[in-house]
């Protein structure tokens, strides 16, 4: 479980592409400072399972599911990533209830820049409209983020300086991915109201 505070701005130091999966190899001074094998560590938002150390280095292998689910296919030594660990059992949640589950992706469509602060519009893949909304919590690249407005094919979103600068929200471009995770109380209200009272949410619902 996460919270959707980005702890540190990682980078990608080896990339192995293999018949059905890749096995990524990153660098995170901070995250791996306590990390063990089978720890768990959010890059982007997604939840891998630390299979390696050595150093400030840690390897994680991602099979074909995440790779078609989420950006991480397209990572490239060099580029910069979210590290967040999981969230300790009585800390402050600073954001909301992440799972690092990737729902799909979108992408940047643009960046109005203010003084103080970056607007940020986000394009929405069909089916996940449903579950943004105006002033609700989402997660995009792994960062625990308030919706500015939401429309059904987009939404918006306000950065300030400090994630614009800690995050690699400062550094996308218009056209880049970004995985997006939505509120999974959501997703679970949605299942039950379907289902009806009394219901097994299992049993097909006529």
């Amino acid at each position: 479980m996460f919270t959707g505070i980005v702890e540190e701005l990682g980078e990608v130091t080896a990339v192995e592409r293999l018949a059905d999966a890749s096995r990524f190899r990153l660098r995170g001074p901070l995250v791996t400072e306590d990390a063990k094998h089978g720890d768990s560590i959010a890059v982007n938002g997604v939840c891998l399972t630390v299979v390696g150390l050595d150093g400030d280095q840690f390897t994680a292998d991602v099979m074909a599911e995440t790779l078609n689910r989420s950006s991480l296919g397209a990572l490239a030594t060099g580029s910069r990533v979210n590290l967040e660990r999981p969230m300790a059992l009585g800390g402050r949640l600073g954001g909301h209830i992440v799972q690092g589950h990737v729902d799909g992706t979108g992408r940047i469509v643009e960046r109005t820049p203010s003084e103080h602060w970056e607007l940020v519009k986000v394009s929405l893949p069909g089916g996940l409209a449903r579950y943004v909304v105006e002033k609700g919590s989402i997660t995009v690249d792994g960062v625990s983020l308030t919706v500015v407005d939401a429309a059904p094919d987009h939404f918006t979103i306000s950065l300030i300086p400090t994630t614009l600068a800690l995050t690699t929200l400062g550094i996308k471009q218009p056209g880049d991915p970004v995985n997006l995770e939505v509120d999974v109380l959501a997703k679970y209200v949605e299942r039950l109201l379907a289902a009806g009272p009394g219901t097994d949410p299992g049993e097909p619902v006529a």
